[in-house]
């Protein structure tokens, strides 16, 4: 019964954290390049206060139950579940280190004005976004790939 809440547990954290990525990488992300620089800024800005506390508690929830997962697991299923952890730890760091300081500068230019090579550090954040979009997401679709291939045991 433990390895099977953890499983369920392990798989909504991911299967949230990998959809909101992916639905940031998908629409969001065109949106904020469609929009006037400005608008852009200031919209950033605002989401990223939201983001800051749900974001972090997927990634949180998402690496301590795969990882209690593969502390309870044996076999090709401790592999997938360690995996999935790994991936749900390399999009927090991703995040902690890739996006968050340039969403510290865009908050700045969104009260100032963006320096001239502000599309350059737009799109380094796209490619961070993409990075940790791409972990979560694996990381899901390993453990939906444990889920279907054997019954969890306690």
């Amino acid at each position: 019964m433990r390895t099977r809440l953890l499983l369920g547990l392990a798989l909504l954290s991911t299967g949230l954290l990998a959809g909101a990525f992916a639905y940031g990488a998908a629409n969001l992300v065109p949106t904020f390049n469609a929009v006037p620089l400005d608008i852009r800024l200031s919209f950033h800005t605002e989401l990223m206060k939201m983001n800051g506390i749900t974001m972090q508690a997927a990634m949180g929830v998402s690496i301590v139950s795969s990882l209690a997962l593969t502390a309870v697991t044996r076999g090709r299923t401790r592999l997938l579940a360690g995996g999935a952890g790994l991936l749900a730890l390399t999009s927090l760091l991703v995040t902690r280190f890739g996006n968050v300081p340039i969403n510290s500068r865009i908050k700045d230019w969104a009260h100032g004005s963006a320096p001239v090579d502000h599309t350059e550090i737009l799109r380094r954040w796209e490619i961070f976004n993409d990075i940790r979009t791409a972990a979560a997401v694996v990381a899901f679709a390993l453990l939906i790939f444990s889920a279907l291939r054997t019954p969890a045991r306690d």
